[in-house]
């Protein structure tokens, strides 16, 4: 999953949406100084990470753009699913989606000295073109990914993902609605647990 859906999936913990949100840019076991909530939100953002990687639906959706972008399938399914939980932000959240955002980025402004240099780096471009609240629209989706090809030197082709996202976006949604409620289950039990 991408930022999104990693930060709605902790369970309305700022601290832990810090870690989660962060957690792709920590190594192994470079978090122990952390407080306890952000170490909660790394461990939890890398078992959402396997949980997804494994599940048989998001394998069938990353089956259908694997023949084009190879091992990038995986990263551009993670952001088409960000695009359908915007999208659908209603059915899951009674929060307005620009309110959740807005206050996940104050929580980053707010606990600033506690986030990695490069969350630090993220974080401006981030919030000047507002991400999170721009997935739920096809242009934005697009934006990111055109953005993401340019930082792989244009040799993942993602800025291509568009059209697979026309073309399958029905297919691509009810994957997204068949997979997510699970995903959100395994994340609550995995958090409960630690």
């Amino acid at each position: 999953m991408n930022f999104l859906a990693h930060i709605y999936l902790s369970d309305g913990n700022d601290l832990i949406k810090i870690g989660n949100f962060m957690a792709d840019g920590i190594r192994g076991k470079h978090y122990e100084h952390l407080p306890p909530d952000i170490q909660k939100g790394i461990l939890l953002h890398r078992e959402i990470d396997t949980f997804t990687d494994a599940h048989p639906v998001f394998r069938q959706s990353t089956k259908r753009l694997h023949e084009r972008y190879h091992h990038y399938a995986g990263v551009i399914v993670d952001i088409f699913y960000d695009h359908y939980l915007a999208k659908n932000w209603a059915v899951y959240s009674e929060e307005k989606l620009e309110n959740f955002v807005a206050n996940f980025y104050q929580s980053l402004q707010d606990n600033y000295h506690l986030l990695s240099d490069r969350t630090k780096g993220l974080m401006p471009y981030m919030m000047e073109h507002n991400w999170l609240v721009n997935y739920q629209y096809k242009e934005g989706i697009a934006r990111i990914l055109f953005q993401m090809d340019r930082r792989s030197g244009n040799e993942s082709k993602m800025q291509y993902a568009v059209d697979e996202l026309e073309t399958f976006y029905d297919e691509f949604e009810a994957e997204f609605t068949l997979f997510f409620p699970e995903l959100k289950a395994h994340a609550l039990k995995k958090l409960k647990s630690l």
